[in-house]
């Protein structure tokens, strides 16, 4: 696990899912990190200020959650705190699609995070999405590259092999497991780890993000080790014992990590 996170501990605000809130602060507490969560659209400027890195995830939108986003959205471009957008279920409904259009109008997002049918149907491109299951055709280094350009940012897409693209740079990333679909909140997770390891490294947010990745599928991959037997309720208790004693930086080898 990237030895700048728990060095400097950073505060990650989270305005998330309400089914996941709990495995997400307690993974970021295993990775070094040091979570808050609130919905409250009269705290959210505060709280963002504050903090080393937001998270905004739309797994469970409300009007209310949207005002906090926004708010919380604005106070961290003022402040240089980097943003995280996980845009869950976007394309399954109206409100979803016009909520994430809106917030990626009004704030500057440092990475956008999604599964290909969700960052698919954010630019446009083929997807099917049902529920907070979403899939494309289309392999996902391309997705992340086009929608790199038209978001002007960082694009993550997660997959079978996730990629994530400046635009102009891309990287695949072959590490992980597919218990990790099993399990409810993991993809909402990695949003919040994305959040704590680009906090760290402003400078190379590509390969931050693409350290998260790799880290992440390599704690997947020990976790089914040891839990394949049991099943998937084991496997997200040892996902999380992973997180927790995973010390050293990932050496970012051709064997997970590859520039396409």
């Amino acid at each position: 696990m990237n030895e700048n996170v728990r060095e400097t501990h950073p505060l990650i605000y989270c305005i998330t899912n309400d089914v996941v809130m709990n495995f997400t602060a307690n993974g970021l507490l295993a990775v070094g990190a040091a979570p808050v969560m609130s919905k409250q659209p009269k705290e959210a400027a505060d709280l963002a200020a504050a903090a080393n890195g937001l998270l905004l995830n739309m797994g469970t939108l409300t009007d209310v959650q949207f005002e906090a986003m926004r708010n919380a959205g604005v106070s961290a471009n003022l402040n240089n705190v980097p943003i995280v957008f996980d845009p869950v279920a976007v394309g399954a409904t109206t409100f979803r699609s016009q909520s994430a259009v809106q917030l990626l109008e009004q704030i500057e997002m440092t990475v956008v995070r999604g599964n290909s049918g969700e960052v698919a149907s954010l630019v446009g491109m083929e997807a099917n999405v049902r529920g907070v299951d979403g899939s494309s055709a289309i392999d996902t280094s391309t997705i992340a590259k086009k929608a790199a350009k038209e978001l002007n940012t960082i694009v993550c897409v997660t997959g079978e092999t996730d990629a994530v693209s400046d635009g102009e740079q891309t990287i695949t990333i072959t590490s992980g497991h597919e218990w990790l679909t099993k399990v409810v909140g993991t993809g909402c997770l990695l949003g919040a780890i994305i959040t704590a390891y680009v906090s760290t490294d402003q400078e190379n947010t590509l390969e931050a993000v693409a350290s998260a990745l790799v880290d992440y599928g390599l704690c997947a991959e020990a976790a089914y080790t040891r839990s394949e037997q049991d099943g998937i309720g084991t496997f997200q208790q040892a996902f999380l014992d992973e997180l927790s004693k995973r010390t050293s930086t990932t050496t970012l080898s051709k064997e997970h990590f590859v520039y396409v």
